[in-house]
């Protein structure tokens, strides 16, 4: 049998106006009546009529969640903390509808005010310009995870990726690497570039040399890491360690390393990025740079609510350190001779 306001109201002593404002949240209702409320209609496994609501009151009840791509370039753990972040915030209030930029192919007349009453975009590329201008020039509350859409006025939700790659490579360094290399994130992502230039400037400030064949391209997946590595194992003299863009790059370069018969970290160090919830259980533990993900999600579904309840587009950016967890798989360099 549906449970319905009114069965909640009955049970709560209250009118169902009083309920429906509760679970609306809205000011006009106590705090602690409103958690009285909820409480109630938790117990009695209560689903909002999302339909009805979205007659009586225009609104869609749907919040969009955008990746650039979905397809290629989205590690499966990005996508799942990112969507456990935001979901964490709105549930109960919305629907999460969850999609890839590209998959519109540049034509995105389906997304409108009708639609969506706020859009989050976890935006990896510069190529999502026209996609965030759309949303902005419909009116639609929006927030932009990842990349900073300045001048455009809205709430950017970043993390620090550039210090966070410094501190690894810092970290490298101070164990006696010299010879350090770099297994680089999806071409056009701004986090790539991000990444590359924390490894750049650690680098840099050590005065250590940083020869092209040090610098390979990858693609954010294990094969890339894995070929990335293997062209890294030609190079004359070898990489003592090498910093991977991405933990499953990283996850890729440990295999192709031990197919050649090294070790790690004793013949080469390797070091990823986002700290996955594998990093800890590949041997050797991986270390990593943590970027909390699920965080920067529920910060920008906070921040889209905050936008939607003020009914104006905020203009704020919100920057979200990261954290070196440093593990077994960097570890000093053995032979001083070969640096």
């Amino acid at each position: 049998m549906t449970v319905t306001i009114k069965d909640i109201a009955k049970l709560a002593n209250v009118s169902h106006t009083t309920v429906s404002r509760a679970l609306n949240d809205s000011p006009l209702i106590l705090e602690s009546t409103k958690q009285r409320i909820r409480d109630i209609a938790a117990s009695m496994n209560y689903t909002p009529n999302y339909s009805a609501k979205s007659l009586v009151l225009a609104r869609s009840f749907h919040i969009g969640l955008f990746f650039s791509t979905i397809d290629q370039g989205t590690t499966a753990g990005f996508f799942h903390e990112t969507v456990m972040g935001v979901h964490s915030t709105l549930k109960h209030r919305y629907h999460l509808i969850v999609n890839g930029i590209d998959s519109y192919n540049g034509s995105y007349t389906a997304v409108t005010g009708q639609s969506f009453d706020g859009i989050i975009v976890m935006s990896q590329s510069h190529d999502d310009e026209s996609f965030i201008c759309h949303v902005w020039d419909k009116g639609i509350p929006l927030v932009v995870i990842n990349r900073n859409t300045e001048p455009l006025p809205i709430v950017n939700v970043l993390s620090n990726d550039e210090s966070g790659v410094y501190n690894a490579v810092e970290h490298m360094i101070e164990q006696g690497h010299r010879r350090i290399a770099i297994i680089e994130g999806k071409a056009g992502f701004q986090s790539s570039q991000s990444r590359k230039n924390g490894y750049l400037k650690a680098m840099k400030k050590h005065e250590l040399q940083v020869p092209a064949m040090y610098q390979v391209k990858g693609n954010y997946d294990l094969e890339s890491g894995y070929e990335g590595m293997k062209a890294l194992l030609e190079c004359d003299p070898l990489p003592t360690a090498v910093f991977c863009s991405g933990d499953e790059l990283a996850v890729g370069a440990m295999k192709a390393i031990l197919e050649r018969g090294l070790r790690i970290p004793e013949d080469i160090s390797i070091a990823g990025f986002d700290d996955n919830a594998f990093s800890a259980f590949v041997t050797p533990a991986l270390t990593s740079v943590k970027r909390p993900v699920e965080s920067m999600g529920r910060i920008a579904a906070d921040s889209l609510l905050r936008v939607i309840g003020q009914r104006k587009q905020l203009s704020e950016t919100i920057r979200v350190e990261t954290e070196l967890v440093s593990r077994q798989s960097v570890g000093p360099v053995l032979n001083k001779g070969s640096i």
